[in-house]
């Protein structure tokens, strides 16, 4: 009889106590899209932004090069949102742009003008992973963050630089990205980002980008005006300067096809 009831007791009581951490883990789960959503939703209606920045590539034993560049953006709302990346400096770069389709679902559409030979180039997606241009941000880290491309997981309250947040955990769909999984710290007050750290394909710590010198734009809109982006496993370090923001700019999809790539580089 105790054997009868040991067995009983086997096979239920896994039933009975595992019910509660499927339901945790589904909480979580729900929590940190809830969030993620939030802070998606936030940032809606600037319609198009444009904005100069800096380039600082500094090397591992801290040796620095600097790019100027500028960015045009298109924000939609039935798809991801499409960039244009021009490089104005130096000399050896100048003219190379970047334009980028971001999908909420699928892999993004990229291409690569290189004025050298004047001609258009396609990412591949499997390429994607690369960096951009010798910093330490991949091709990837370029698309619009759009909700849809990860799965999430809320992990607990947290602090970054004496702030309130929310960290989250956040897993590509896409097989292809070059990262298993994302750190990311999301202020409580605003849902802007402070902190992501990137884990490799062997969930590896990789790289940790963070974000500094907030300012809000039309009441609404938060950006940062410095990313820092350190590389742990090579020692390298991208730091990228923004200035002279504006918004609702009247760039249409006629900006961002790819003859604009090419007149953008020339």
């Amino acid at each position: 009889m105790y054997r009868l009831k040991s067995l009983i007791a086997a096979l239920i009581l896994p039933l009975v106590f595992g019910a509660p951490i499927k339901t945790a883990a589904q909480d979580a789960g729900a929590r940190g899209l809830e969030i993620a959503k939030a802070a998606d939703e936030s940032d809606l209606g600037f319609e198009s932004s444009q904005v100069n920045l800096k380039m600082v590539l500094t090397n591992k034993h801290g040796q620095e090069s600097m790019r100027d560049m500028s960015t045009n953006t298109l924000e939609l709302t039935e798809d991801g949102d499409k960039s244009l990346i021009v490089f104005n400096s130096p000399r050896d770069v100048k003219g190379t742009a970047t334009l980028t389709y971001t999908h909420k679902e699928g892999s993004d559409d990229q291409w690569l003008y290189l004025p050298s030979i004047k001609r258009v180039k396609r990412i591949s997606s499997d390429n994607k992973s690369g960096p951009f241009m010798g910093s330490e941000f991949a091709y990837e880290d370029l698309s619009s963050q759009e909700v849809e491309k990860y799965t999430y997981k809320f992990i607990k309250d947290d602090q970054f630089n004496g702030v309130d947040t929310y960290l989250i955990e956040r897993d590509p769909v896409d097989p292809k990205s070059g990262y298993t999984r994302q750190l990311v710290w999301y202020n409580k007050s605003n849902y802007r980002l402070e902190k992501v750290e990137f884990y490799d394909r062997k969930n590896v710590l990789l790289k940790t980008l963070t974000y500094s010198g907030y300012k809000q734009y039309l009441g609404k809109h938060w950006r940062a005006s410095e990313f820092l982006m350190i590389n742990h496993q090579t020692g390298k370090k991208t730091t990228l300067k923004f200035e002279d923001y504006a918004f609702k700019t009247g760039l249409t999809a006629d900006n961002f096809s790819q003859n604009s790539l090419i007149r953008a580089g020339r």
